[in-house]
């Protein structure tokens, strides 16, 4: 298993979607640094399913220190995480023993671990993972915190409907407090009203839908990073492509610059208050792998998730026939409301390790 991220910092992810529990081992945390245990909780809950646009697995998520935290306060030691996993329905996954889910890693897991695959819930492939992710993350962010970085992400897009997007050029401050509070992070509420229903009209429906997920980070200086597999992009993608479901990634204008000309796509140079900045922000805060000193600014596609109860094709690996499949259990007819968090966490995770940093 591949479950280990980091030199400077190093996380592993342990457990699966249906184990007693799951967790997260943090290596390389200073001693001393505080960890606000209600912020953290509030942090877990922009992640927890809650309400009718997630699903009916309802856990509580509350971390548990075994080890590196005493009375809010890092020791220096290995910090050991643990979320109990307590709504566990196994019995739902019985007709998917030897039938694949379509876009699951279900078929591939199998190919690859044979018997070992754990495929209930999908096992270590689990969005259930994400969990201890974002508990890891939330220390991580508070390190960033300290050094005057703020991370904040929303929805960007679901379906069809799209929000308003972040500044690229500078942070506001209200507008950042407020979607972190927020279990549903956008910038225009009608585009909330308007994801909502397009969330529901898919549920009621049996069907489900993906959607997009900005993110900034406002405050980090000039020259964190390094050249090719050290390069920031190349560190927040690995982060970023960890978290289930996540098929895109983009930086700045992304794509955007496959339409545009130099003239266009290139962002000048211009001296604000005594420092070097740009004019333009197209390339999203990152050039040659190294933080420019603008805002680091990227985005998260996330495919739909596949667990629909709509029949599907797929085919019985023991008899190797074509068969249908009407997938049981619970499931999330949107996960992306619930994914901003988790791609604040991987960011975390990339940028305490950049060299520079």
């Amino acid at each position: 298993m591949s479950a280990t991220f980091g030199d400077k910092v190093k996380i592993t992810l342990f457990g699966t979607s249906h184990a007693p529990e799951i967790g997260a081992v943090l290596k390389g945390i200073p001693k001393g640094l505080f960890v606000d245990e209600e912020k953290l909780g509030a942090f877990m809950d922009r992640r927890r399913a809650q309400g009718e646009l997630a699903t009916k697995r309802h856990e509580e998520d509350k971390v548990i220190f075994e080890s590196g935290v005493v009375d809010g306060i890092t020791t220096g030691d290995d910090i050991r995480i643990v979320i109990k996993n307590k709504d566990v329905r196994s019995k739902d996954y019985s007709n998917i023993a030897r039938v694949p889910r379509p876009n699951h890693a279900d078929y591939a897991a199998f190919v690859r671990y044979g018997e070992d695959f754990e495929f209930h819930g999908g096992g270590q492939f689990s969005g259930r993972l994400t969990a201890p992710l974002c508990a890891a993350g939330f220390i991580l962010l508070g390190i960033l915190e300290e050094k005057g970085i703020t991370v904040v992400s929303h929805v960007k897009r679901i379906g069809n409907v799209t929000d308003a997007s972040l500044d690229n050029l500078k942070a506001d401050e209200e507008l950042n407090s407020r979607l972190k509070a927020s279990a549903f992070p956008v910038i225009d509420s009608k585009a909330q009203e308007a994801m909502t229903e397009a969330i529901l009209a898919k549920k009621a429906e049996g069907d489900s839908l993906g959607g997009e997920i900005e993110c900034a980070v406002y405050g980090i200086p000039a020259g964190v990073g390094s050249d090719f597999f050290g390069g920031l992009e190349a560190l927040i993608a690995r982060t970023v492509f960890s978290i289930p479901a996540v098929k895109g990634l983009e930086f700045g204008k992304g794509f955007e610059f496959a339409k545009m000309s130099a003239s266009e796509a290139n962002d000048g140079f211009c001296v604000k208050d005594g420092n070097v900045r740009t004019v333009t922000n197209n390339c999203g805060g990152i050039l040659g792998g190294i933080s420019s000193g603008m805002p680091l600014t990227f985005s998260v596609a996330f495919k739909p998730t596949p667990s629909i109860s709509i029949p599907q094709r797929s085919v019985n690996l023991d008899t190797m026939e074509d068969t249908i499949l009407t997938i049981k259990g619970r499931h999330d007819p949107c996960i992306v409301p619930r994914a901003a968090a988790v791609v604040e966490s991987a960011l975390a995770i990339a940028l305490v390790n950049a060299d520079g940093f």
